[in-house]
This record gives structure tokens, C-alpha cells and sequence, in this order.
């Protein structure tokens, strides 16, 4: 049966908010019968009870993110019920306790006995309990995280930068987790605020329960003509009965409240972590059992009580004890067997190969490369190798991960082909806060070198995490620190990577949309050996090689007058000169250059033409003061905020740039012939000059 089209409208979930509000202004302004109020005061506690529960089996707060919304509208209806349930109560009091409905009678009978001065009592304290100390609890909790949140963006978005640029993490992961940071600021900003509408609810509770007990003590006295005991008794009833009714759902949405702001997050439930986190330790409950069962024997103390108490934590305590043990017996591994049996004749078996790219770890890093238990650091070297192709401009071969136990527990050690290129430590569960020059106080830890890069951090344990992402640290985890310290590493040592078994892939992969153009210079006009050595000059001065064609094209062209590896280095570099220099410089602005001294280039020229083009022989004496003068310059050039790029003739750059590499890696060495005609230069500093 297909439903009419203004029913199918009438059922879509975007006209739930509005129906509410409808409803909401009707129970205000239009008279209600008792029956109808029936329903709507249970609705109302249902829907208390609804809201305290997703509250409960939220993992995150931005779970539940229409909370403040949530807070709004059931304050209102509760507030619109208090309005239609006075007017009932005031026009037909005096008729008996039914007269405002069966849950209002229900509530002044049942709950408070039929006593008037009870009822007064019970909602006072009630209204205590929910105005002083979960409203304002609540409240005070929302306040600061909201401040905390605010304070912590620019960490968090750092964190997330750095990640990103690490390849840890896609553009997409990296846009969702920044609209995540902006919406739990936005969410804890509005909990501060919707927190106001729970405390009002509470004044207005008071308020309206007075005002029911007075008006209705004035209506049956002038209007009714009743006794005035009568009238006191029976409009206190009804008001306490109605004020009860609402505060009691009210207390429970608070409660709520409560436990959105003051969750930690955690990838458990509430209810999860009450049992891992406050039963799992058996020895606490085997003392409390021991304190309960002592107290028991006291004279006068009720014996059975503590006693069947005391053994219901000892047998809770013994079941937790026992659940926790019966993994570990799992796991443990068997006995090595005694093999008594000759040793083996060697083969060549026992030759194992040398790994191009190897991460060794300690024991207490291996659950980060584990397979079978998610490791973290197995994804993120995927993310590093999948962002290294798609910026250096090959596939880099694959990581050989495994465990080592001469290593400290927290020790690892990343090699290239089974030599040590960099190590440090992570710690599983604790943060490293990195201080990237702005971060404001100290933190407790233990303090390190970010291995990475050399920058000031700290070991933290998780609960300072977001205090430190306030005051302006980056704040990365432990799979982070090694994922970042390798990105860099293969960065680094590009060239190296870049194996013949790596070349022979990139050149298949070309082949697919261009066979002719790889057909014509390999092997035709150059071996493998020589086209492997020019991509690797390249990759040594950080110069990316993505645009392959340009460098195929570019060698098919010159080869045929030479097979020289640098002259035809220097070819490229001249054909990939605007990609060189966009690297280098982004945009379109001047860009402020280091040039020599006409005096020292002469004298370099003369030591080019004495030792040749690999510039191995240049005079020590003229060699130191090259090295002074450009170190000077180049200090000076970052003083003032520039990249150092020094700027020569091409007959020079290859000598300069080998000469340099060692001792400045960040100075960039570029030729008059590689710089784009559309790119206007600055000379900032002069190399050599005499002061």
C-alpha cells in the first residue's frame, strides 16, 4: 500500500524539531485535558530517561552532539507542562487530587504518602540536589572545557598539520579531524550555555510551585467557598504532586548533562569504564571486603548486612581476579624443546638477504607493528611510503619490520641496507609534547630531542594531553614519533632507495601511457646504470623526480652528444628549473638569492680548470675560506627569514653544491641557466665580499 504524499511528508525526520514546538505552544496556550497531561508527563519521563541513557553509552561527546539542543527543548516542554498542569489545577482543583491527572495524584499520593509537609520536604530537597549540585556541577565543568578546547585548537590543528605532511594521514582524514577540533569547541561552548537552561529550570520549578500552592490556597478560599484546611491540603498536593512530576525528570536530564561534560574521552561507554577502571584491580576489592566483613562483627552493627555485603565484593573480587589471570595463562609461550638431535649441515638458507629499508623495535613497541592486534604503526608506514611516491615520485621499496630484544624495551632502530641511519625511543601510552618554538610553561615528563628533527619535547602521560596542546605544544603519539622519524630518514636518503629494482617498476609503469618515449633512451641511447646515476643526482640535492617525461624527453634529446651522468644531470636540471625553483620558492614573488664574489668565483674557476669537474683538489686554504664565507652568509640569509639559495654560474654549480652538501644541507644550489625567465631575483648577500 503506497502512503499519500502529505503522509510521507508528515512522517520525515526533519519534521520532528517543529512538531515539537508546536506541541510545546499548544500545551502553553491551549486548556489540556487531565487525560492528555497523563500522557504527556510520561512522555516527558521516558524521554528523561531516553536522553540519561545515550548519555550513558556515548564513547565520545560529539556522539551526541544535539545535546544542547536537546537540553533546550525538554526544558521547555517541561516548563509548558508546569504552565497547562497550573491551569488545570487552578480551574479544577477543588474537585478532588485527581483533578490535574492520575500521574500528578500518582506522584502526591504514592511518592509522599498523602502528606503535604513530606511532599514540601522531599521537593525541596530535590530541587537542592538538582539546582546546587548537578546543574552547578555541570555547568562549571562545561565552562572550562569549553575554555580548554578554545585554548587547545591551534595544538590540535599543528598536530593534525603535521600528520598530514608526515603522510600519516590523507587530505580527507586531515579536513574530517579539523572539523571535529572546530566541533567540539562549538559543542562545549554551547553545553556552557545550555547548561543555564537546566539551572533556570530549576528556579522555575520553585517559582511555580508556589505560585500553585498560593494561587490555589486564594481560588479554593474566594472562589470555592472551602475550609481552610481543606484548601491547604488539597492545592499543597497538587502543587507538590505537579512540581515533583517535572523536577524529577528535570534531575535526570542534568544527570545526563553531567555525564556528557565529565566523560574523558575513551573508546569505552561509561558503563565500561566504570567496570575496567574501578573493579579491575582485585586487591581493592578483597580489602573493602575485609573492612565491610570486620564492621560486621561490631556489636550493634547489622551482622547479616555486612556480612552477605562483604562476601558479595570477596566473590566479585575472586571472579574479576580469576578473569584477568585466564588470558595470561593463554599466551604464555611453551618451553623450547631440548633437541637433541645433530645440528643441521648449513645451506645457503642460513644467507639471509639485506633488507633495503628495516625497522627493528624493542619488545614494548611490538603490539605498534603487531598485525593481529591493529597495530597502529603498520597503517601509518603504508600512509609514509603512499605520500613519499606521490611527492619524491617513486615507489619506495617495502619496510621489513621486526622485533629485536638486544634493543631497550622502548628502543628502536631504522636501517638502510642493514646500516643504522637513525634510532630513538617511543613510549606506547604516553605523548611526546614537541615545542615548536611557542609553546608557553613546562610540562612533567621525562624531557628528549624530538628524534625527528631535534627539537626540545617531552614524554607526557596521556592525562596532560590536552593541556599541553593549550599551551601551544605538539602533541603526537607513539606511532607518530617513529612514523615521522622514518618519513624524514627515507626523505633524506631518497637517492639510495632508489635501487635498479625501483627503477625497472617506475620505468614499467611509464611504459603503460608512453612506450615509445622508454623504448627510445633505454637501453638505446643510455644503459640502465647511467639513467639510474642521473635520478639519483637529482634525489641528492632534494630535487623530486614526478615529472619523469620531462627528464625522459630531456635525455632522449641530449644523449646522443653525451653519456656523461653529470653533464647530463645539469641538462635536467635546466629543463626541471621551474619545478626546482617552485619547490624551493612557492608562488610567484621575488626570491632573495646569495651570489659569490667576482674575486672568488674567478679563483674557484681556475681550481675547476686545475682539478676538473668533481672539484676533489681545491687548495685547502681557498676551501676554508669558502666554507666560512658561505656558512656566514647563510646564517644571515635565515636571520632574516629566507631559504638560503645560492646562486652561481653552471660551469660552478655541481662542484659548489657537492663541496657544500655536508656542512649546509639546507642551502640550495642553483644555476643562472635553472632559473625561470619568469622569476625575478634579489641579491641579499654577497659570498666572499670583503667587509
Amino acid at each position: 500500500m503506497k502512503l499519500p504524499p502529505w503522509l510521507v511528508q508528515l512522517s520525515s525526520k526533519g519534521l520532528t524539531a517543529p512538531l515539537l514546538v508546536v506541541v510545546i505552544l499548544g500545551l502553553m496556550v491551549l486548556p489540556v485535558p487531565a487525560f492528555v497531561l497523563d500522557i504527556f508527563f510520561s512522555f516527558n519521563i521516558a524521554l528523561s530517561i531516553i536522553v540519561l541513557l545515550t548519555a550513558l553509552y556515548t564513547v565520545r561527546p560529539l556522539d551526541f552532539m544535539v545535546f544542547p539542543a536537546v537540553l533546550l527543548m525538554t526544558t521547555m516542554l517541561r516548563l509548558s507542562l508546569n504552565v497547562a498542569s497550573t491551569r488545570v489545577v487552578l480551574t479544577a482543583g477543588h474537585t478532588g487530587p485527581d483533578a490535574a491527572g492520575k500521574v500528578i495524584e500518582a506522584f502526591g499520593h504514592f511518592l509522599i504518602g498523602g502528606n503535604y509537609l513530606v511532599g514540601v520536604v522531599v521537593f525541596i530537597i530535590l530541587t537542592i540536589i538538582n539546582f546546587v549540585v548537578v546543574t552547578k556541577g555541570a555547568g562549571r565543568i562545561a565552562e572550562v572545557g569549553a575554555r580548554f578546547a578554545l585554548d587547545a585548537m591551534p595544538g590540535k590543528q599543528m598536530a593534525i598539520d603535521a600528520d598530514l605532511n608526515a603522510g600519516l594521514i590523507g587530505e580527507a582524514d586531515a579536513r574530517k579531524r579539523r572539523t571535529e577540533v572546530a566541533q567540539e569547541a562549538e559543542f562545549y561552548g554551547a553545553m556552557d550555555g545550555a547548561s543555564k537552561y537546566v539551572r533556570g529550570d530549576a528556579v522555575a520549578g520553585i517559582v511555580i510551585t508556589v505560585v500553585n500552592m498560593v494561587g490555589g490556597l486564594l481560588v479554593g478560599l474566594l472562589q470555592h467557598n472551602l475550609a481552610f484546611g481543606t484548601a491547604v491540603e488539597t492545592y499543597t498536593l497538587l502543587a507538590i504532586g505537579d512540581g515533583l512530576v517535572a523536577q524529577i525528570p528535570s534531575l535526570i536530564i542534568s544527570m545526563a548533562a553531567g555525564a556528557v561534560v565529565s566523560r574523558v574521552a575513551s573508546d569505552q561507554d561509561i558503563g565500561e569504564q566504570f567496570v575496567t577502571q574501578l573493579l579491575k584491580n582485585s586487591q581493592v576489592l578483597y580489602i573493602t571486603a575485609a573492612i565491610i566483613g570486620a564492621m560486621g562483627l561490631i556489636p550493634g552493627m547489622p551482622n547479616l548486612s555486612f556480612g552477605l555485603l562483604a562476601l558479595l565484593i570477596g566473590g566479585t573480587a575472586y571472579l574479576f581476579a580469576r578473569r584477568a589471570a585466564a588470558p595470561v595463562a593463554a599466551v604464555l609461550p611453551e618451553a623450547p624443546s631440548q633437541d637433541t638431535s645433530a645440528a643441521e649441515e648449513a645451506s645457503w638458507q642460513d644467507l639471509a638477504p639485506v633488507q633495503t629499508l628495516s625497522l627493528e623495535v624493542g619488545y614494548r613497541l611490538i603490539g605498534l607493528v603487531d598485525q593481529a592486534q591493529d597495530g597502529e604503526l603498520l597503517r601509518r608506514i603504508k600512509g609514509i611510503r603512499k605520500k613519499f611516491a606521490q611527492e619524491i615520485g617513486f615507489l619506495p621499496p617495502a619496510v621489513h619490520i621486526r622485533d629485536n630484544l638486544e634493543l631497550r624495551p622502548s628502543a628502536y632502530r631504522i636501517a638502510l641496507k642493514g646500516v643504522e641511519i637513525g634510532n630513538g625511543e617511543s613510549h606506547p601510552g604516553q605523548f611526546l609534547a614537541i615545542n615548536p618554538g611557542m609553546a608557553s610553561g613546562t610540562l612533567p615528563g621525562t624531557p628528549v630531542s624530538d628524534p625527528a628533527f631535534g627539537l626540545p619535547a617531552i614524554w607526557i602521560d596521556a592525562a596532560l594531553r590536552e593541556q599541553a596542546q593549550a599551551m601551544g605544544y605538539t602533541v603526537v603519539d607513539a606511532s607518530t614519533v617513529v612514523a615521522t622519524h622514518m618519513n624524514q630518514l627515507m626523505s633524506l636518503n631518497a637517492a639510495e632507495l632508489l635501487s635498479r629494482q625501483e627503477l625497472q617498476a617506475l620505468l614499467d609503469h611509464l611504459a603503460k601511457d608512453s612506450p615509445k618515449l622508454i623504448e627510445d633512451l633505454v637501453p638505446k641511447l643510455l644503459p640502465m646504470s647511467t639513467l639510474q646515476k642521473i635520478l639519483q643526482n637529482l634525489l641528492h640535492e632534494g630535487v623530486h623526480i614526478r615529472d619523469m617525461h620531462s627528464i625522459i624527453e630531456t635525455l632522449n634529446e641530449h644523449a646522443v652528444q653525451s653519456q656523461d651522468a653529470s653533464a647530463l644531470t645539469a641538462m635536467v636540471r635546466i629543463a626541471l628549473g621551474r619545478a626546482i625553483v617552485q619547490q624551493i620558492a612557492p608562488g610567484n614573488e621575488e626570491i632573495p638569492v646569495m651570489t659569490l664574489d667576482n674575486r672568488l668565483e674567478r679563483l674557484l674557476l681556475q681550481a675547476l680548470q686545475t682539478t676538473g669537474p668533481e672539484g676533489s683538489g681545491i687548495e685547502p686554504g681557498l676551501a676554508d675560506t669558502l666554507m666560512a664565507h658561505t656558512s656566514q652568509a647563510t646564517q644571515l640569509q635565515e636571520q632574516l627569514g629566507y631559504t638560503p639559495v645560492l646562486l652561481v654560474s653552471a660551469s660552478l654549480r655541481a662542484m659548489l653544491a657537492r663541496f657544500l652538501r655536508r656542512s649546509l644541507p639546507q642551502l640550495k644550489v642553483l644555476s643562472h641557466a635553472e632559473m625561470p625567465e619568469s622569476r625575478t631575483i634579489k641579491v641579499t648577500n654577497l659570498v666572499g665580499a670583503m667587509g
